[in-house]
């Protein structure tokens, strides 16, 4: 695991202060999940994002999501060859190991709903006919929750395709005079090499999955899960795909730990960035000042631990 201490190290030099959300996105990324920061403008977002597809030595692609972008210019299209009438297939930019969805929610339902197929199938149907994509493959969407002009929330089936959603928040003090800084003559972002190929993600998204889990936490992951659903302050909570999630994210933050096992406090850790984003809180419950992170935290604070 010496290139994920590289990894680490390299995120750092271009996300000052932010150890904790480079950490989730490697979990993210172990996981073999899709990851989702939500942020306001210019705290380094898409930063984040092509930072870590220039140190993976994979095929990245970028989307910049707009109202007037359309479902073929994320999948691609058939194209008429006018010389013997035969049609070929064009790829579209999703066919990549790393793919940067920006400003996600600034596109329609419509072609947002297009990725739906590629994020939990790992293929596109166009017409008519299945085409697989590369592996690994990982969408990094980004999205900025205040402006809402222009904009086109993301549905709940959307959002349960991500494994997490990170926010990056701004950096302390002494974190943001190093990055003006580091800025003085270049930015940090032209120096990255790669130190990390497809093949080395996929051994170890592999290895998560040899992770250990007793069925004490097991029984943990799923009593906070299913709390949710019977919440009188909720009017959606975690489905299987949440739980199945939090499962695999606690697998992957284990084993970036250095452990093959996952304790108690890898599930509370992770509750918030995995959980938070697939519940859906009742108008009382949103006009009362309720939140999906305090809801969340109350949960496990009243679920038994495990010993």
């Amino acid at each position: 695991m010496t290139f994920i201490s590289s990894l680490r190290h390299h995120l750092a030099e271009v996300i000052r202060g932010k150890a904790d959300v480079i950490e989730l996105l490697l979990v993210g990324i172990l996981g073999a999940g899709h990851i989702l920061i939500e942020d306001v403008p210019g705290v380094g977002k898409t930063t984040l994002a092509k930072a870590l597809a220039r140190l993976l030595d994979m095929r990245f692609g970028r989307v910049q999501f707009t109202p007037d972008l359309l479902p073929a210019d994320i999948l691609g299209t058939e194209v008429l060859n006018p010389q013997d009438g035969s049609f070929s297939f064009h790829q579209g930019p999703v066919f990549t190991n790393v793919l940067l969805a920006d400003e996600i929610n600034r596109a329609s339902p419509r072609t947002q709903s297009a990725l739906l197929e590629a994020m939990n199938e790992g293929q596109v149907t166009v017409e008519g006919r299945e085409r697989p994509l590369p592996t690994p493959f990982i969408v990094i969407a980004t999205q900025n929750p205040v402006d809402f002009q222009g904009t086109y929330p993301l549905p709940e089936a959307q959002l349960d395709r991500f494994l997490l959603r990170l926010k990056i928040g701004y950096p302390n003090l002494a974190a943001e005079l190093q990055l003006v800084t580091d800025r003085h003559s270049q930015d940090p972002l032209n120096d990255l090499r790669p130190v990390a190929a497809a093949a080395d993600i996929k051994r170890l998204q592999a290895r998560v999955r040899q992770v250990a889990v007793a069925p004490e936490v097991t029984r943990y992951m799923l009593a906070i899960a299913r709390a949710t659903r019977t919440h009188a302050d909720l009017q959606l909570g975690i489905s299987p795909r949440g739980s199945l999630a939090l499962y695999r994210a606690s697998q992957a933050a284990a084993l970036l730990a250095g452990r093959e096992y996952v304790i108690p406090h890898d599930v509370q850790s992770l509750c918030e960035p995995v959980l938070a984003h697939r519940i859906m809180l009742t108008q009382q419950a949103q006009y009362g000042g309720r939140d999906a992170d305090g809801l969340l935290a109350e949960l496990v604070a009243a679920s038994a631990v495990p010993v």
